[in-house]
């Protein structure tokens, strides 16, 4: 059903603006009068889930997306009709956009509306697991535990992406101020020094006309020539990527790389597993589930395994084999996936998995912080150690009369 959005006189005889569903701008129109509403203009809107990607996790309004969901599932297990809820919640929503989105929400479910389609159309905060698990509580009567069910998923999701975010901080932040001083010693040190060396008519070092010349670049029109390549080059990869072909041999690099493509793995099947449990344990079927998992995987090798496994359901054969077969999941969880699709308990072992391998890969993480920070302090030290010495060894041959 077209989307208007429109601009109304309310009954305070106050201008107000919105969106509305309905069949036609007459539909539209008849609907905000029924509403206390005098529309003074209408225009149609383009596909929302056509322009949008699935994005629930979104950093800056994640924790409000959870809360909303959260207190939405309390009132909700409480009584209190899904329309009156979403009205409260609404006033305490402080992120603008996001009081919109639940405000165009509850006027659809209003009209009449289910309530995961209308989420459906936003899924900027609400991706396609969220209204998976919404459809099926609306139609088992269960979306209070539906609703608490995703809160709390999108609560451990956020966890697990914070403790990555904030390994890499030290780290991060050590290599940024390594890059800007050493920027700051190559364009404004250095050449102080040589132009005091070479106007008393004596030789620079090797390693310090290198610098120089590094220094030059760095202040010259080169420098545009070397940024200008780089956005191209990133540019075309970019462009290649986004095919099938590059996307694949992208993330076959990635889980090809030494000591950081067995954590990426971890973290894949640990998201797949978790993903998926969730949506068992909502009362999602089994291809249904795999559907939706195949959407966000975040990896297009993974993406394949599970739409595979998907096709060998549909057709009763089991699971585990094209996800062994992937190169993603190791053999012994695969073995692990097969023993709980034939006992009947694959929701649970799946939720094992995820456990077991979340709590590997922080192990793992934290390992690596604690050994990467040294290893950028060392190397930082190597850097400012070799500019130090072309800085200073000009001064002292100057001094030693060596020139």
């Amino acid at each position: 059903m077209p989307r208007y959005s429109y601009t109304a006189i309310d009954q305070n005889k106050k201008a107000t603006k919105g969106a509305v569903t309905a069949e036609s701008p007459y539909a539209a129109r008849k609907h905000l009068r029924n509403k206390g509403l005098h529309p003074t203009e209408i225009k149609e809107l383009a596909s929302v889930g056509s322009k949008r990607s699935f994005s629930l996790f979104k950093k800056r309004t994640v924790n409000q997306v959870a809360e909303f969901t959260k207190q939405l599932s309390t009132m909700l297990a409480a009584e209190i009709k899904l329309t009156e809820a979403l009205s409260v919640l609404i006033q305490q929503v402080s992120n603008t956009d996001l009081k919109n989105t639940i405000t165009d929400i509850r006027d659809r479910v209003v009209s009449g509306e289910s309530f995961a389609d209308a989420l459906s159309d936003h899924s900027e905060y609400f991706d396609i697991i969220y209204v998976s698990m919404m459809r099926i509580g609306e139609v088992t009567g269960t979306l209070p535990g539906s609703l608490f069910t995703i809160a709390s998923f999108m609560e451990k999701r956020q966890r697990i992406e914070s403790k990555m975010v904030t390994a890499m901080i030290y780290p991060a932040a050590l290599l940024v101020i390594c890059f800007f001083a050493v920027i700051f010693l190559t364009i404004k040190v250095i050449p102080v020094i040589a132009e005091q060396i070479q106007a008393a008519g004596q030789e620079l070092p090797a390693i310090t006309r290198f610098l120089v010349n590094i220094g030059n670049i760095l202040t010259s029109w080169w420098l545009l020539v070397v940024i200008a390549a780089f956005v191209i080059i990133t540019i075309a990869i970019k462009k290649f990527v986004s095919t099938e072909k590059g996307a694949y041999l992208k993330d076959k690099t990635i889980l090809s790389l030494p000591v950081f493509g067995k954590l990426i793995k971890q973290r894949i099947v640990a998201r797949f597993a978790s993903t998926l449990s969730t949506l068992l344990g909502s009362g999602l079927s089994v291809a249904e589930s795999l559907k939706v998992v195949a959407e966000v995987t975040g990896n297009s090798i993974m993406n394949r395994a599970v739409k595979k496994a998907r096709d060998r359901i549909l057709s009763g054969a089991d699971i585990a084999t094209p996800l062994k077969e992937s190169g993603v999941i190791d053999p012994a969880i695969a073995h692990m996936v097969s023993v709980g699709e034939k006992s009947g308990e694959l929701e649970k072992m799946l939720k094992s998995i995820s456990e077991n391998l979340e709590s590997s890969s922080d192990i793992v993480i934290e390992r690596l912080s604690s050994a990467i920070e040294p290893v950028i302090i060392v190397v930082m030290a190597i850097i400012v150690g070799i500019i130090a010495y072309a800085t200073l060894l000009p001064i002292i041959k100057f001094s030693a009369g060596q020139f």
